[in-house]
C-alpha cells in the first residue's frame, strides 16, 4: 500500500465521527446488561461486582479510543509532512539530476573546444615549423649568394687588374 493512500484511509478513519463512539456504545451495552443483572436481586449480587468492573472496562476502553483516535490523528499528520518532505526532496532531485546533466553538457562542450584549440595549437606549430624550414632555406640561399657575390667581387677585381695592364693608344 503507498503512503499516500494510508494516508487516506487513517484520515476517512479518524474523521469518521463513530469511531469512538461504536467502542463506547458497545461497552455501555454490555454495562447496562450488567446493571440489570445486578437488579435481579439476591442471585445478581455477584453480577453487581462484575457491572462495576464493567463500567470501569467500559470507561477505559472509551478512554482508550479516544487516545487511539487522537494517536491515529497525529500519525495522519506527521505522514502528511512526511509526504510533504519526501515531494520537496524529489523536486530538489530532479533539479540536481536536470543541473548534473547541464554541467555535463557545458563539460562537453569544454572538451570539444578544448581539441579544437589543440588542433588550431597543433596547426600553429606545423606552420612555425614550415616558416622555420623556410627560413633556413632563406638563410642558406642569402650565404650561398653572399658567397656568390664575394666570388664575383674578386673576379671583377681581378678583371680591373687585367684592365689596368692594357693601355689603349
Amino acid at each position: 500500500m503507498k503512503v499516500s493512500s494510508a494516508v487516506i484511509l487513517l484520515s476517512v478513519l479518524c474523521s469518521t465521527p463513530s469511531f469512538a463512539k461504536d467502542i463506547t456504545v458497545d461497552q455501555k451495552d454490555k454495562q447496562f446488561a450488567a446493571v440489570e443483572a445486578a437488579r435481579a436481586g439476591e442471585s445478581g449480587r455477584g453480577f453487581a461486582v462484575v457491572a462495576s468492573e464493567v463500567r470501569m472496562l467500559a470507561k477505559r476502553s472509551a478512554s482508550a479510543a479516544q487516545e487511539i483516535k487522537g494517536l491515529i490523528g497525529q500519525s495522519v499528520e506527521r505522514v502528511e509532512v512526511g509526504s510533504k518532505v519526501v515531494a520537496e526532496a524529489g523536486g530538489t532531485m530532479a533539479d540536481v539530476v536536470s543541473n548534473a546533466k547541464q554541467i555535463n553538457q557545458f563539460l562537453s562542450e569544454i572538451s570539444r573546444n578544448a581539441l579544437e584549440q589543440a588542433q588550431a595549437v597543433e596547426q600553429v606549430g606545423l606552420s612555425i615549423q614550415e616558416l622555420d624550414r623556410s627560413t633556413q632555406e632563406n638563410a642558406s640561399m642569402v650565404e650561398d649568394s653572399n658567397l656568390a657575390a664575394q666570388e664575383l667581387r674578386k673576379q671583377a677585381e681581378l678583371l680591373q687588374e687585367e684592365i689596368a695592364n692594357f693601355r689603349v693608344a
